[in-house]
C-alpha cells in the first residue's frame, strides 16, 4: 500500500495560499488601477488592500507594471470572452439581428457590476495610455470592431474597406460608450436589465435605420447651382 508524505498536504495547503495572495493582489490592483489610473497607485497602497507583503508583488509579478499587465490580460480575457459570445449568437443571423445582438450583449457585460473595473480601466487607458493599451488594441478592439465592420457591410452592401463602414462602426461604438458615461449630462447610465434591453433596442434602431439611410444615393447638386430659396412670405406689421 503506497504510504501518503506527512508533508503533502502542507505543500498543498501552502500552495493554495500562494495562489490566493496572487488572486488577491490581481484582485485590488484591479480595483486601485481602475479607479485611480497606474501612475496614481503604489505597490504599498496595493498590498496594503489585498493584506498581503510588499515582497509578494516581486515574488509573483516580478514589480508593479509585471501586476499591471497581469491585471489588463484578466481585462482583455473578459472581454475576448463577450467578443466570442457575440460572434457566436449572431451566427446564422441576418446583419440587422446581428447588430442587434452585438449591442445588446455589449450593454449587458459592461453594465454588471463584476466586469465595471474593466470599462473604467479601459477609460483610464485611452485617457491616460499606457504600453498596455497596444496590446489591448490587437487582442481586443480589431477583432470586434472587425466583426462588427462585417456586419455593417452588409447592412450596406458594400465592401468591408468601404469609408461609410469605418464611420458607421465608429457611430455604433460611440453610442455604446456614451450609454454607459456616468458624466454625461441628462442622462442616466440604465441599471436594470429592462433598461439595459430597452436602451440596447433604441441604440440598435437607431443603427439601422441610419445604416439605412445611408444605402440610399445622395442627391447631386450640378456645380454652378444653388438651391431653390423659400419664397418669402409678405411682410405685415402687428396691429396693436
Amino acid at each position: 500500500m503506497r504510504r501518503v508524505r506527512a508533508d503533502a498536504p502542507r505543500l498543498r495547503s501552502g500552495q493554495a495560499k500562494k495562489l490566493d495572495t496572487r488572486q488577491r493582489l490581481v484582485a485590488e490592483a484591479a480595483r486601485l488601477f481602475a479607479s485611480r489610473g497606474f501612475a496614481r497607485v503604489t505597490v504599498r497602497d496595493i498590498c496594503r488592500a489585498a493584506n498581503a507583503n510588499v515582497a509578494a508583488v516581486n515574488y509573483h509579478f516580478h514589480g508593479k507594471n509585471g501586476l499591471y499587465h497581469a491585471v489588463v490580460q484578466t481585462a482583455i480575457d473578459h472581454m475576448r470572452a463577450t467578443t466570442e459570445t457575440i460572434v457566436a449568437a449572431g451566427r446564422g443571423q441576418p446583419p440587422d439581428r446581428q447588430l442587434t445582438t452585438f449591442v445588446a450583449i455589449f450593454l449587458q457585460r459592461v453594465t454588471e457590476l463584476r466586469d465595471n473595473w474593466i470599462h473604467q480601466l479601459m477609460m483610464r487607458e485611452l485617457s491616460e495610455p499606457t504600453a498596455a493599451l497596444d496590446l489591448v488594441v490587437r487582442q481586443v478592439l480589431q477583432p470586434r470592431m472587425t466583426y462588427l465592420g462585417g456586419v455593417i457591410a452588409e447592412l450596406l452592401g458594400c465592401r468591408t474597406d468601404d469609408p461609410r463602414v469605418g464611420r458607421c462602426v465608429t457611430s455604433v461604438q460611440m453610442q455604446c460608450l456614451a450609454a454607459i458615461d456616468k458624466r454625461l449630462p441628462m442622462h442616466s447610465v440604465p441599471t436594470t436589465p429592462a433598461e439595459v434591453a430597452g436602451l440596447a433596442d433604441h441604440i440598435a434602431r437607431f443603427s439601422i435605420g441610419g445604416v439605412s439611410a445611408l444605402r440610399r444615393p445622395r442627391a447631386r447638386v450640378s456645380p454652378g447651382t444653388r438651391p431653390a430659396r423659400r419664397a418669402r412670405l409678405p411682410h405685415r406689421p402687428l396691429r396693436p
